[in-house]
């Protein structure tokens, strides 16, 4: 027998579903491209088959289900879509969809179900929609389509900058609370290096976690789509060629092209999972490991600048060596976060290096506080 508790979350999932389907109902009254407004009547089917999915959860449990009626919030939706275009309501679904997809993961009655994936299907699909009616198919919706291009780059410069910078402050901070209190050259040395290795330990394995978590869930979703691909192959070339539509091509088209990618069940899913799931079979988000070294390394490398003056140098002068050092590649870092945000050299490199040494300086009398206060 359900609990009070799963039945309030089967009504909240019902109610959520009636009102993905009333909306998608309502954008497709409103949409003028024909083969838009049967992508929206065909997402309307899948969601109210959902809602179907949770009122059978709730007559199990004994609960009378009263009939579908959209909530205010799914009915104002409407109201806007009607009035002011289907593009001004599409953000929201998309949020709602992910929701959705988030919220199924995590629920034991749907998450060995096609709801988690179909839901995160929809919102492709919406993306797609959005993305074809900004730009056709020109430029980038062409390479999507034809899933030869990924973006790569920027990411990989963040992290290797954030990741610097991590090391760099935190330990700049250490490092100075500690030289504050007056402590000998080899306990800061010592303190340095103990809180460079712990702080890119505790990178590298929060990175290895947070990577090997994702490759097991979406290893998780690509054997689900691979049943689904066994079991019901023309719910999945269904879904494929709604994506293709989405994507500005025609239906017989699509449906064409879906049905050639599904006769070839490792091609079919391939196809699924990168353009359903947004997946790449391949790499899986990545290696855990290689994430997890580079994280070690790029926190390592920002840590060890403030540290290594002290290795050679003493008193005042390490500190000083050790302050200008820290300053002179925080500006780097500042410098190098303009590749990203198109800011100006100069001030970047200045705010960044101004942020750090401001930090150093409250660790430094925090450290001169309690040194005085234990030394009398």
């Amino acid at each position: 027998m359900a609990t009070q508790e799963e039945v309030a979350r089967y009504r909240a999932n019902l109610q959520a579903e009636i009102d993905s389907a009333a909306l998608y109902r309502a954008l497709a009254e409103v949409e003028g491209q024909p083969a838009l407004a049967k992508v929206y009547r065909r997402l309307a089917t899948v969601e109210e088959q959902h809602a179907h999915f949770w009122a059978e959860r709730l007559r199990d449990a004994g609960v009378a289900v009263p009939p579908p009626r959209p909530s205010w919030r799914s009915r104002i939706l409407a109201w806007l879509a009607r009035h002011f275009g289907p593009q001004f309501v599409l953000p929201t679904l998309i949020d709602m969809e992910q929701a959705d997809t988030h919220g199924y993961v995590a629920q034991p009655e749907a998450s060995s179900t096609r709801l988690p994936v179909e839901e995160q299907s929809h919102g492709r699909v919406l993306q797609a929609i959005v993305s074809a009616t900004r730009s056709g198919l020109e430029g980038a919706t062409i390479a999507r389509l034809e899933g030869r291009h990924r973006a790569v780059g920027g990411n990989a410069l963040r992290a290797a900058v954030l990741g610097a910078n991590d090391g760099l402050v935190s330990n700049l901070s250490l490092v100075m609370g500690v030289a504050g209190a007056d402590l000998s050259n080899q306990a800061i040395l010592i303190t340095g290096l103990a809180g460079l290795l712990a702080g890119a330990i505790s990178m590298a394995l929060g990175e290895w976690l947070s990577v090997q978590s994702s490759r097991e869930l979406y290893q998780h979703q690509i054997e689900i789509e691979a049943e689904e691909i066994a079991a019901v192959p023309e719910e999945e070339a269904e879904e494929l060629a709604l994506i293709y539509q989405a994507k500005g091509l025609p239906e017989d088209q699509a449906r064409t092209l879906a049905a050639r990618l599904i006769a070839d069940e490792a091609s079919a899913l391939d196809t699924l999972a990168r353009e359903e799931l947004g997946i790449d079979p391949e790499e899986l988000g990545g290696s855990a490991w290689e994430a997890a070294g580079a994280s070690f390394l790029l926190f390592a490398m920002g840590a060890i600048v403030p540290v290594a003056p002290f290795a050679f140098l003493s008193g005042l002068t390490a500190v000083v060596v050790s302050l200008g050092l820290s300053a002179l590649a925080l500006f780097l870092i500042g410098a190098a976060i303009t590749l990203m945000t198109g800011r100006g050299v100069l001030f970047s490199g200045m705010r960044q290096a101004l942020f750090g040494l401001a930090a150093a300086g409250v660790t430094y009398g925090i450290g001169w506080i309690m040194g005085v206060s234990l030394a009398g």
